[in-house]
């Protein structure tokens, strides 16, 4: 009959929401056929860019992120709360001795005794089996959170090395365009001497190399503040951390990556942040059954046994020997409404984890439109930007040729140039864009991790 008793558990069984998935996403990408991965979350997926120090520094920052060591310390707390929870499963044991001597009535009694103690409380209900079955849950969404964790930083960390990169491209523009600002000067300022300029001419073409040079000493501020992120990255002091330049002609020497085609429902079981709003439902849901074995009567046993004598020498002969053995019932007859108010609770906590598992897994798919939207027109966009701009400079080059040729004034030459100058740094932007675009996407669709099989 115990033996049946325990093997009920009451409270509803776990059952994953369910949610509408489309087929399909709405937006298009230049996918590739996905390739078989690890079913981990150590996969390099950022080494797809191609860069050394890229690929160094987010080694750095697997083993010596803060936020990453934190949330590996939670993960070990979460296992060791399950742990302490599966311990409620097995009797305990405990062993003592005493020794005590006593006057009383003018007489002196002494008493020595060793004893060895069980007591256990069968899981008739499964109450404790819920609680194990919430701390399991609770660690695998621990475990999971390490995962999201790690993966986040890794994406930050490649995002502001496009970035940083980026800005190294920009600033190699504007070191040939300040070159250039400064050639043009001198030519104004040779004319002006010879009377052909305008004084006004000069001033613009003095105001327009001043105002380059202001703008390619914000460009270092904006890499000093990138290299100081990655340096907290990468879990050291920012004064510790040096990015060299890339050279002038470098480029951004980053590769696009190819992104892996999946499907909508697959989505589920590459993100980790799912995986965990998903594994905090089950928790939720086994709490419930926690609360409602309040409601059942608890069953305790126990059993003792040991030696007990006012002699030492005699203490271990059978005369000596005491043993006793036990079981109570009991049962909460009023309790000011707390089991129905733990009850409540514990459903509104689980409605509360559902709720939070679906939003996740719609921010989830909102994350991933996002980017495919942003990548589906960024290549054709770069296109149209480069045409401008070659145009941009042709315009440029003539401007300049009719100024020294006297039919043209020198703003005409200003004109062209600050165009010049605004879309190849949109062609730079829209470069770094695609990739940190890139990044995103791989990181939205889980990186390479996938949801550990049970």
């Amino acid at each position: 009959m115990l033996q049946l008793l325990a093997g009920c558990a009451v409270g509803p069984d776990y059952v994953k929401p369910a949610m509408e998935l489309p087929s399909d996403y709405r937006e298009a990408a230049p996918w590739t056929t996905a390739q078989p991965a690890a079913a981990d979350d150590q996969s390099q997926w950022w080494t797809s860019f191609q860069d050394p120090v890229l690929n160094d520094l987010v080694d750095q920052a697997n083993l010596a992120n803060q936020t990453i060591a934190q949330s590996e310390a939670q993960y070990r707390e979460a296992l060791a709360l399950a742990d302490a929870a599966r311990a409620g499963l097995t009797p305990t044991v405990s062993a003592g001795a005493a020794t005590s001597r006593a006057r009383s009535s003018g007489a002196v009694a002494t008493a020595h005794s060793v004893s060895l103690s069980s007591s256990w409380v069968p899981d008739l209900w499964g109450g404790v089996r819920r609680s194990v079955e919430a701390g399991d849950a609770s660690a695998r969404a621990s475990g999971d959170d390490l995962a999201a964790a790690r993966l986040s930083i890794q994406s930050s960390l490649v995002q502001d090395y496009v970035q940083l990169r980026a800005l190294d491209m920009q600033s190699a523009l504007y070191a040939r365009t300040t070159a250039a600002y400064q050639r043009s000067l001198q030519l104004v300022n040779s004319q002006y001497r010879e009377g052909v300029a305008l004084r006004s001419d000069l001033a613009l073409a003095e105001n327009q190399l001043a105002a380059a040079e202001a703008e390619a000493l914000d460009l270092h501020a904006q890499r000093a503040q990138l290299e100081h992120a990655i340096a907290v990255l990468t879990g050291q002091p920012p004064a510790k951390l040096q990015i060299a330049a890339l050279p002038a002609d470098a480029g951004l020497r980053l590769t696009v990556p190819a992104i892996p085609a999946t499907l909508p429902a697959q989505l589920l079981e590459r993100r980790p942040d799912i995986a965990a709003a998903e594994r905090r439902v089950a928790a939720a849901n086994a709490n419930i059954g926690v609360a409602r074995a309040a409601w059942f009567p608890a069953l305790s046993l126990s059993a003792g046994g040991g030696y007990s004598n006012s002699a030492m020498a005699d203490l271990f002969n059978t005369p000596s020997r005491i043993w006793s053995l036990g079981a109570a019932l009991s049962q909460t007859l009023f309790d000011g409404g707390l089991r129905k108010a733990n009850d409540a609770q514990a459903i509104a906590a689980y409605d509360v984890t559902v709720a939070s598992y679906k939003q996740t897994v719609l921010s989830a798919f909102q994350e991933v439109e996002d980017n495919l939207a942003t990548l589906s027109v960024l290549d054709a966009e770069i296109a149209k930007q480069q045409q401008a701009t070659d145009a941009a400079k042709l315009a440029q080059e003539l401007a300049l040729k009719q100024y020294r040729a006297g039919t043209a004034t020198y703003l005409t030459v200003v004109t062209a140039q600050a165009t010049t100058l605004a879309g190849e740094r949109t062609v730079a932007s829209l470069l770094s864009r695609r990739l940190v675009a890139s990044a995103a996407l791989i990181t939205g669709l889980g990186g390479n991790w996938h949801a550990p099989t049970l």
